[in-house]
């Protein structure tokens, strides 16, 4: 039988101060926000450098301008590398769902199938409407529903992500579409709630009840 070696635990950090206390909570905030980002690395001694520099009026090594576009373009990064695998899942079934008989395409990308023709007007941009819904993801799962609320949602046209604001101006008020919307006219590379993930293709079946006067 193998002998069991014991986990050490991690070490407790004594604070002794109000300092101390403040100093570890500043460590912690940051490298949670971080984490939270996708950052998994970094080197804590160029940290604590930069910090020092700052805080005792040393001369940090960047500008405000390199600070910022130093952690904007590595956060884009990460998202970029984070979404590439659900972009490339729906630009697949995207070019697959395009070929089946009543599937719309436009130039924009946007995708939307006519399950009910309506004959009311068709609202602009600056219009309200009053609309029933379902999201779901390319595996079905669904992350938004109105119609399982039991209340229809109301908002401007305007105010909601691209593929609506483009495909609602399509829509006479009666009608109910299906609508096949790829990252770029969703939520591109951010994450959208707990269930949408940053390049998520999405669909919806959509009707449009009324224009909210």
């Amino acid at each position: 039988m193998k002998k069991t070696v014991a986990a050490h635990p991690a070490a407790t950090v004594a604070l002794k101060s109000s300092s101390d206390s403040l100093s570890y909570a500043i460590g912690m905030s940051l490298a949670n926000f971080y984490k939270q980002q996708g950052i998994k690395s970094v080197n804590t001694v160029m940290v604590d450098k930069a910090i020092n520099d700052v805080i005792k009026n040393g001369k940090p090594a960047m500008t405000d301008e390199q600070m910022n576009m130093c952690i904007t373009g590595y956060l884009q990064k990460v998202k970029t590398e984070k979404s590439s695998g659900a972009r490339k899942a729906g630009e697949a079934f995207l070019a697959e769902n395009k070929k089946k008989p009543g599937v719309v395409t436009l130039p924009s990308g946007l995708q939307y199938e006519i399950l009910k023709k309506g004959d009311g007007p068709i609202p602009v941009a600056t219009d309200k409407v009053k609309c029933h819904y379902t999201g779901k993801l390319l595996d079905g799962t669904i992350f938004d529903s109105s119609v399982e609320r039991g209340q229809p949602a109301e908002f401007p046209v305007n105010g909601v992500i691209q593929g609506w604001v483009e495909a609602l101006q399509l829509m006479p008020v009666g009608s109910k579409w299906k609508l096949f919307l790829p990252a770029s006219l969703a939520y591109g590379d951010n994450a959208a709630g707990p269930k949408i993930s940053p390049g998520s293709t999405l669909i919806f079946d959509v009707e449009l009840l009324e224009i909210v006067k």
